[in-house]
């Protein structure tokens, strides 16, 4: 037994009765007979069936005005910076955003299309979507728990033969061979004093609001990965244009240096040398391609598709999208508001605190209503099995009971202390989500500024590399300069644009992280299924999922918005058929 009595007492009682009233008024518990209490000739059943009713009522109205032991959730605290280190940067507001299409901030269509795409056949996110169906099925059976937890109907017929050599079976030797048959109902009811149910609907109402922030949390992913991915492809592509170009350079001057030596200018080494350089770059042309194909099959798979040509798709101009000049990131305290990652943290904490209460509950007795009402007939004397049928027949037994499991040799104690272990190892890493979401926040920041002042320095270099060259040449051909020099020219103008072009998609994809570490994007999904049409045919064909999953003609049940605990719902609520 626990040392003392840690209850959290509901006073909102008749907040609570009023929303579950109606819930009753529509089942048989409440309804009234048609005759009054104490009018005389009433058959027994009907009694039987008043006073059943009137126990069950009284059941669930102490349940509701009873009290939900165990803690109450509250919103855990995490260190937060008041502003951001590069917040004093002329580039960088502080205003706040939600960043709903961030990756418009591009303006290349492709990635429109591309983002469009995914959204709609993405697997990773299909299969998040159906988690947030078993989390709200799971709702459904814990709210079902609140309600009596065995409500069978059954019969059976037999045919019974005493023992000839047990005096206890048949004493008197009176009873011969003889059927019997039995038909009727059981119903037990465990009243929920001290809110085991209704802890066990907050810690499941919690989990599949925590599964709806998982999907967001997956589709702020996705699209970023969409984003870096693409990027990722123009730069490879902008590098192969370069090496390519850089080729046909290098070919003229090979061209040079063989005429000279054949005309007896120049010497073998020049030709040798150019060869030399002309082959390193033209090697580089199917790694970069092989690269590229890697690219591009990441690209498929985040689009559910298989390996087909994605000419079609990326049609257009093969340059790395420019990022703007400015962005704006708000405050780190945006985060808790906006991350998915941190506020499905924050739900799995909330429902594992109630999983404390659920097992804090099973130190205190059970008390339970019982009942059963049926018939009962045998062939024995002159009676008939028909009978069970019959108003004589009728048997019933009801009344309240209750368990206590005061002997559990520590197993209950302990169990509570396993959930709150769990619990506030949540409560850490959702602090530890936090500080790692401001972490990254600066990890774009800096990528994006550095980034920026990176491509202007590469800018210079690859004008300078480039009249560099002109100038060798030309003072090669006017024998001034020897061919090394023209080499080392070449070398490095082919050095310099590769470095930009890296530099130009690192910065990109800086900006696309730093989207994708505040938190923006998920919002493309208010106003769509979870899961798609094809999807949900497929489940549907399977199972009968009623209301949780209707047909294509009508849409599904709304989801919140980025959820948070405040989206939770009553702890007593109708059944979820």
């Amino acid at each position: 037994m626990a040392s003392r009595f840690n209850a959290t007492c509901v006073h909102c009682v008749g907040e609570e009765m009023r929303r579950t009233i109606p819930i009753l008024a529509a089942s048989s518990f409440l309804t009234r007979p048609d005759r009054p209490i104490g009018q005389p000739n009433v058959p027994n059943g009907r009694r039987a069936n008043r006073a059943s009713c009137r126990l069950l009522a009284a059941a669930l109205l102490l349940a509701l005005a009873s009290c939900k032991v165990g803690p109450d959730f509250a919103a855990p605290t995490a260190p937060l910076a008041d502003r951001w280190l590069e917040s004093g940067d002329a580039s960088v507001h502080t205003d706040r955003q939600e960043y709903e299409q961030w990756w418009t901030v591009f303006n290349d269509a492709t990635l429109n299309r591309l983002v469009d795409l995914a959204f709609r056949q993405n697997l990773t996110l299909m299969a998040a979507g159906t988690r947030v169906l078993e989390a709200r099925a799971t709702l459904g059976v814990a709210i079902g728990e609140f309600y009596p937890q065995t409500q069978l109907i059954g019969g059976n017929v037999g045919y019974n033969q005493a023992s000839q050599v047990d005096p206890t079976s048949n004493p008197q030797h009176e009873l011969e061979n003889y059927w019997r048959a039995s038909l009727g109902t059981k119903i037990a009811w465990e009243v929920d004093l001290w809110g085991k149910f209704r802890r066990g609907v907050e810690s499941a109402d919690a989990a599949y609001l925590a599964s709806i922030a998982t999907y967001d949390d997956v589709l702020v992913t996705l699209l970023s990965d969409v984003a870096t991915t693409y990027i990722g492809i123009r730069t490879l592509q902008q590098q192969i244009d370069i090496a390519r170009e850089n080729v046909v350079k290098q070919r003229k001057a090979l061209q040079i240096a063989t005429d000279r030596f054949h005309g007896g200018t120049a010497t073998a080494l020049d030709m040798y040398q150019a060869e030399n350089v002309l082959a390193q770059t033209e090697s580089m042309i199917p790694q970069l391609t092989a690269q590229l194909q890697q690219g591009e099959d990441a690209l498929r798979v985040l689009l559910g598709m298989t390996p087909t040509s994605l000419d079609a798709l990326l049609a257009g101009p093969q340059t790395i999208p420019v990022p703007p000049n400015e962005v704006a990131v708000g405050i780190p305290a945006d985060l808790i508001r906006r991350r998915p990652d941190v506020r499905a943290v924050e739900l799995n904490a909330a429902a594992q605190s109630a999983q404390i209460g659920l097992a804090k509950a099973d130190l205190f007795p059970a008390f339970s209503l019982t009942g059963a009402f049926g018939t009962v007939a045998g062939t024995t004397g002159v009676n008939r099995l028909s009978e069970v049928f019959s108003a004589p027949a009728i048997q019933f037994s009801f009344g309240p009971s209750f368990s206590w499991p005061i002997f559990n040799y520590g197993q209950i104690t302990n169990n509570v202390r396993v959930q709150d272990a769990r619990l506030q190892a949540l409560l850490i890493q959702y602090q530890n989500t936090v500080l790692k979401a401001q972490q990254e926040v600066e990890n774009g920041l800096s990528g994006y500024l550095q980034g920026r002042q990176q491509v202007v320095l590469l800018r210079r270099s690859v004008a300078a590399a480039s009249k560099a060259l002109r100038v060798a040449l030309d003072q090669y051909l006017l024998g001034t300069r020897d061919f090394t020099t023209v080499l080392t020219a070449e070398q490095n103008l082919y050095q310099a644009q590769s470095n930009l072009a890296t530099a130009s998609g690192n910065l990109s994809t800086s900006l696309a992280s730093l989207y994708r570490s505040l938190g923006g994007g998920w919002q493309i999904r208010e106003g769509s299924d979870i899961v798609n049409n094809a999807t949900r045919d497929e489940m549907r064909s399977r199972t009968n999922w009623g209301g949780l999953l209707p047909p294509a003609d009508q849409p599904q049940q709304p989801t919140p918005g980025l959820p948070g605990p405040a989206d939770r719902g009553p702890d007593v609520r109708a059944p979820q058929w």
